[in-house]
């Protein structure tokens, strides 16, 4: 078991970076925060589909709105600009998360590593990166970009399965209709789901930052990142 590092940094910046799960039910107090916020990027992880049957409701907030699929969906990759799709059509999402998180190592990183080059933008932050629960391919993302930075493992362990409180899921899982009204389940996450991820992208690629160029972040993106997020 490859060991990640556990002395480092223990926070980025505050105020820059939040991860949530769709705002497609974003009431008015929730959108008078975004303002109090100062939030002037959203960025979706979410599929096309999942944003056709769940619009985000943007309540008239001056925001720009990004969508990054993070997980097989061809026509989001397309736009973009991919345009290599070998091995990648018709693969569906594992329900079972020990098999969902390393899939999302091989698929996400074309989006992760746009999610950085955005991040790295002037006057893109304050974010916030949605999927339709927050806590797996936003989780994996944040906890990605927690890592590159340097933020100690047990840090990033610790902000990665706060989720399970928030969303309470430390009794279990917990049931929901996917956009195909399909009844599937929420797990809790796990320090393990987020070391098998990590673990396959360093094994392929033999360390994050490499996993991450690999899908087209550059090392100025990586520079502009640390001078935006560390503190």
């Amino acid at each position: 078991m490859r060991n990640f590092r556990d002395a480092g940094i223990s926070s980025l910046k505050t105020g820059l970076l939040f991860r949530s799960g769709s705002l497609n039910r974003l009431t008015d107090a929730g959108a008078e925060r975004i303002r109090e916020l100062d939030i002037r990027t959203v960025i979706d992880l979410r599929s096309g589909a999942e944003n056709n049957v769940w619009p985000g409701q943007k309540h008239g907030l001056d925001v720009t709105w990004i969508a990054l699929p993070a997980l097989p969906d061809r026509a989001g990759l397309q736009r973009m600009g991919l345009s290599d799709f070998s091995g990648f059509d018709g693969k569906d999402w594992p329900l079972d998360p020990t098999k969902l998180y390393p899939f999302m190592a091989v698929y996400a990183g074309p989006a992760i590593a746009r999610l950085v080059k955005e991040l790295s933008r002037p006057k893109v932050a304050p974010v916030v990166v949605q999927c339709a629960v927050g806590k797996d391919r936003t989780g994996l993302a944040m906890a990605l970009i927690q890592s590159l930075l340097g933020m100690a493992w047990p840090d990033v362990v610790a902000d990665f399965v706060q989720s399970n409180i928030e969303l309470a899921l430390v009794a279990g899982p917990t049931s929901f209709v996917d956009e195909a009204g399909v009844t599937r389940y929420s797990h809790p996450v796990s320090e393990d789901l987020l070391r098998s991820a990590m673990e396959t992208m360093t094994a392929e690629h033999g360390s994050l930052t490499a996993y991450l160029q690999a899908h087209g972040m550059t090392p100025d993106d990586l520079t502009a990142l640390r001078s935006l997020l560390l503190p």
